[in-house]
Formats: structure tokens, sequence, C-alpha cells
């Protein structure tokens, strides 16, 4: 019970009180000290505490002030008004900060950007930078090994395509011609997964990494070595569209 009360936000004291409380019934602050060994100006703090969050209530009997918490059914409601209070605090931060959003970017030096990295690891990690092509505004541009890829994530992938295909995120990629690539890149599949195919001999051109590149990133994804990279620079990206593209070109 006291990790369950404290997981709402009752301190150690205000546990001893409230459980004490429920068994005793209303008492003066005298009674429940002496039964706590809690100085008297201690007991008042927490019913007054309790009594903010509802939790307890406070009744004079000519001079003197008798305390008792209330049903344990307000632990409840106590839950569900701090829900809705949370949830008003942040739509209110929400608000404030759309409000300056503009003031924000208009201190953006342009001139100054550099080229943002980050870096994966582990399969989570593997998941969420795979999710970020997803973001893309256009199509991507890739080479991918499709055994590699069920191999590392098995959970993740083909669920994945149907996801980029709803999307509207269409795909181009060269891929070595391995068992793996060959079945999951069928014509009936490229078409359904908005999926266009350039195959190399896997005997010659055989690779594990993965390589995307779409709108102004580029995503290096090592599946064996469970790890990714991912560069945000519109000019590095340009110059992998550009390389991918003449080569492209070439070999159609």
């Amino acid at each position: 019970m006291e990790k369950a009360l404290k997981s709402i936000g009752l301190n150690e004291k205000e546990i001893k009180i409230y459980l004490a409380s429920l068994q005793w019934g209303s008492q003066s602050a005298s009674v429940i000290a002496k039964q706590t060994k809690l100085a008297r100006p201690t007991i008042y703090d927490i019913f007054n505490a309790l009594i903010k969050k509802g939790l307890a209530s406070k009744t004079n009997r000519g001079a003197i002030t008798y305390f008792q918490v209330l049903a344990p059914q307000n632990l409840v409601r106590y839950i569900e008004r701090e829900q809705q209070e949370r949830i008003l605090a942040l739509g209110k931060q929400k608000e404030a900060i759309e409000a300056i959003l503009p003031a924000l970017e208009s201190l953006v030096n342009p001139l100054s950007s550099r080229p943002k990295i980050k870096f994966f690891e582990g399969e989570a990690g593997m998941r969420e930078a795979y999710e970020n092509t997803l973001t893309s505004s256009e199509e991507i541009r890739a080479w991918a090994n499709v055994a590699e890829i069920h191999r590392a994530l098995p959970n993740f992938f083909p669920e994945y395509y149907n996801r980029r295909a709803a999307a509207n995120i269409p795909i181009r990629g060269f891929l070595p011609d391995n068992e793996a690539t060959l079945a999951q890149c069928t014509l009936e599949n490229n078409s359904k997964q908005s999926r266009t195919c350039h195959f190399i001999d896997h005997k010659k051109y055989n690779f594990s990494p993965e390589l995307n590149i779409y709108d102004d990133k580029v995503l290096y994804t090592s599946w064996r070595e469970k790890m990714a990279i991912l560069i945000e620079s519109e000019e590095i990206a340009e110059l992998h569209k550009i390389m991918y593209d003449l080569l492209w070109e070439k070999l159609k």
C-alpha cells in the first residue's frame, strides 16, 4: 500500500498519517501526535497538505480541532484531478512555446548552420533511425540488402514497407540479387510497396550496410554492427543524390 500511495505523490509522513487516520477516525492533533510520535506542528502541516489534496478534512468542536482522512475513493478522484491539471498545464506550455516559435526561429543564422549528426545503437536505436525515413517528403534513394535487413529486424520488416507506401514515400534501390531480395522484390510487391529496383550481382557486389538518401539527410545503417549514423546536411545529401542518379542513369 505504501508503495502505491507514494507513487501518486504522497510522502512518507503523509502516508503514515493517512493510513493511521483511516483506522482511528476523527482525532485531535494531540492524540494523533501521541500515537504517531510526530510533533503537533507536523500533524497540522501534514493534514493541511492532505486537505489541500482533497484527501482529508477538519472540524472544530469548541476549542479543539479534529482531523480525519476521507474515504479511500477520494484517492481516485485526487489522481483524476491531478491528471486534468497536468493536461491543462501541458496545453498552456505548448501554447506558450508555439507563440514564441517565430521569434526563436528568427534567431537562427542560416550562414552558421552545420551538418547535424546523430548516432543510434542497438535494435531500438536502429528502429528509431529507420522511423526517420518515414518523414521523407520525396523519393528515397537506397542501397539495401534485404537478407541483412530482415535478419537484423525480423519483427520490423516487411511491415515497414507497407507503412512507407501508405505514407506515399516511394523508394528506388540498388540491391544485390540474393534469394531474400528476389523473394521480397517481386513485381507485385514492388507495385504495392512503391519500390523500383535495380539488381546487381551479389556474387561480385554483395554488401551488408545500407544507405538511404532523402530530403537533406543521409542515413548509414550497419545491420551487423547494430549501429546507424544520420547526417542532416543539404550539401552532403545533394552530393549523394548526384552520385546516385549518375550511376542509376549509367546502369539503366
